[in-house]
């Protein structure tokens, strides 16, 4: 494995973020590589805006669902400590979003989340799938499993650290 410079991790804002946050976090660290958060926005209705648009983060809008988003983007941006320039929040697809991010950046690491879809799903396609076939520089896929009920405890009461890579070690 080469030395990754920076990193691009795709978040989805859902409760399933915490494992590939966690992993993102722990490769930055071992390679000392500049770490980049993005979040796409597809399923929420943009009213005024251009597919594609870059949304600021700073501006607050009247639109609470984008605040809501927005909101929840940030956190994970300050919980790794994420330069406010290196965070992305855009409205369009999220693979060809990625994908675009990435190669203005000169990312050399993407890092998604994938549900390992099976059958049908698998067939149509997932975000990270079609990441990783569009993408110029490598792309990791962090296999998301769900939580047990002590992990989920755990992430509830906040005792779990983000660097901690080993999700079987609280």
């Amino acid at each position: 494995m080469d030395s990754y410079q920076h990193i691009l991790l795709a978040v989805d804002v859902s409760e399933h973020d915490d494992q590939v946050i966690r992993k993102a976090k722990h490769l930055a660290d071992i390679f000392h590589a500049k770490l980049s958060i993005i979040h796409v926005l597809d399923d929420i209705p943009m009213p005024d805006t251009a597919y594609g648009t870059i949304i600021p983060l700073h501006e607050v809008s009247s639109y609470e669902l984008l605040e809501k988003e927005k909101s929840s983007f940030m956190q994970i941006g300050n919980r790794l400590g994420v330069d406010a320039s290196c965070r992305w929040m855009v409205w369009g697809v999220p693979e060809e979003e990625i994908v675009r991010i990435a190669e203005r950046e000169h990312i050399d690491l993407i890092i998604v989340g994938s549900h390992g879809r099976h059958g049908l799903a698998l067939l149509l396609g997932s975000t990270a799938n079609s990441v990783l076939h569009h993408a110029k520089c490598d792309v990791m896929a962090i296999r998301l499993r769900e939580e047990t009920g002590r992990e989920q405890s755990i992430r509830e009461n906040g005792e779990r650290s983000i660097t901690n890579l080993n999700p079987e070690i609280a």
